[in-house]
C-alpha cells in the first residue's frame, strides 16, 4: 500500500488571515491616482483633433468647478512616466484650466490593447471627422491582423483581414465594407483629406480618388482650385478609371472637371450683407430670392413701356 504523501501547503500570512472579505475584493481592483500632467505624453500617432470648440470650452469650465469627474485611462512607459490611453480630451482641458495633476487608471497593456482601447473609447463620440475614423479604423484593424499573427504562432484560429474588418464595424455600427471604404481615406493627399472632413467633397467620391496615384491627386488638386470645383462620384469614377488605365494626365483631369454635372446650374452669388438693408431681419432666403425675382420683373416691364 503506498505511503501517504505529505503536501505542503504554502501558510497564509497575518495580514491575509485578519483581512476582511471586501479588503481582499478591494486588493484586485485598480486604483485611481493623481498623476503629475507632465508626466503623460499622447498616444503615438493619436488620430482624434484636440480642437478648442465649443464642447472643449464646457469641459475646461468643467474642470475649473468640479474638477475631472471620469479618470483617464494611462499605461507605464519603460523608461519612466506614462502613455495616455484614454482621457486626451481631459488632459487639454485640465492643462488650460491650469491644473497640474489628473486622476488617472493605471493600467499595464500591450500596443495592441492600448490600440484598441484608444480607438474605441474615443468612437464613442458624437461628432467624428472622416479623417478620425479613417485612421482610427486603420489603427484598429492593424492591431487586431497583429493580434491575430500572435495567435496563429499557438496554433489558435487566425482573424483575417475580411473577419477584423466585420469585427470592428459590429462595434462601431458600420459594416465591414465601410470600414475599409473609410481605410481608403488614409491614402488621399493631406489637402484633399482636409476638403472631406470640411463637407467640400462627399465621402463616396473621396474613396474614389484615394485610388488616384499621389502625383495625380496634386495635379486634381490644382485643377480643382483653379476651377474652383469639386469632383462628383460619377466624375471620381472617370478619374480612378482613367488613372487604372495609365491615362490620366492633366488635360484628362481638367476634361472631366470641366464636364457639366446632371444637377448643375448656373448660379449667380450675392453676399447677402450687401441686400440685407432691403429686407427685415430674420427674413428667409427664400423669401429674399423671391421678391428680388418679382423686382426684376416689375423694372422689366417699365423698362419696355419706357421703349415704348
Amino acid at each position: 500500500m503506498a505511503a501517504n504523501k505529505k503536501i505542503n501547503m504554502p501558510l497564509p500570512s497575518a495580514d491575509d488571515l485578519f483581512k476582511t472579505d471586501a479588503e481582499r475584493q478591494n486588493d484586485g481592483l485598480e486604483k485611481v491616482m493623481e498623476i503629475p500632467i507632465e508626466e503623460i505624453s499622447s498616444f503615438p500617432d493619436h488620430p482624434f483633433k484636440l480642437q478648442m470648440d465649443e464642447a472643449m470650452s464646457e469641459m475646461v469650465e468643467s474642470i475649473r468647478e468640479y474638477g475631472v469627474l471620469s479618470p483617464a485611462l494611462v499605461r507605464p512607459k519603460e523608461g519612466g512616466g506614462y502613455e495616455m490611453v484614454s482621457g486626451h480630451r481631459r488632459k487639454m482641458a485640465s492643462e488650460i484650466a491650469e491644473k497640474t495633476t489628473i486622476p488617472c487608471i493605471v493600467r499595464n497593456l500591450t500596443d495592441d490593447e492600448a490600440t484598441i482601447l484608444m480607438v474605441d473609447s474615443n468612437l464613442q463620440r458624437e461628432n467624428i471627422l472622416p479623417s478620425e475614423k479613417a485612421y482610427a479604423y486603420k489603427m484598429k484593424l492593424e492591431a487586431l491582423k497583429h493580434q491575430g499573427k500572435k495567435m496563429d504562432e499557438t496554433s489558435r484560429p487566425v482573424v483575417g483581414k475580411s473577419e477584423s474588418a466585420e469585427i470592428v464595424g459590429k462595434e462601431s455600427g458600420d459594416s465591414g465594407r465601410q470600414i475599409q471604404r473609410y481605410i481608403r481615406l488614409t491614402e488621399l493627399d493631406s489637402p484633399i483629406l482636409d476638403m472631406v472632413d470640411e463637407g467640400r467633397i462627399a465621402f463616396r467620391p473621396a474613396v474614389e480618388l484615394s485610388y488616384l496615384k499621389p502625383a495625380e491627386q496634386k495635379q486634381l488638386l490644382e485643377v480643382m482650385e483653379s476651377e474652383e470645383c469639386t469632383p462628383s462620384l460619377t466624375q471620381s469614377t472617370k478619374l480612378k478609371q482613367f488613372s487604372k488605365e495609365g491615362k490620366l494626365t492633366n488635360n484628362v483631369i481638367l476634361s472631366i472637371m470641366k464636364e457639366v454635372k446632371p444637377n448643375q446650374k448656373e448660379t449667380i452669388k450675392i453676399q447677402k450683407e450687401k441686400i440685407s438693408k432691403y429686407f427685415r431681419k430674420g427674413t428667409t432666403d427664400k423669401k429674399i430670392e423671391d421678391t428680388i425675382i418679382k423686382a426684376l420683373e416689375l423694372y422689366q416691364k417699365r423698362q419696355k413701356q419706357m421703349e415704348r
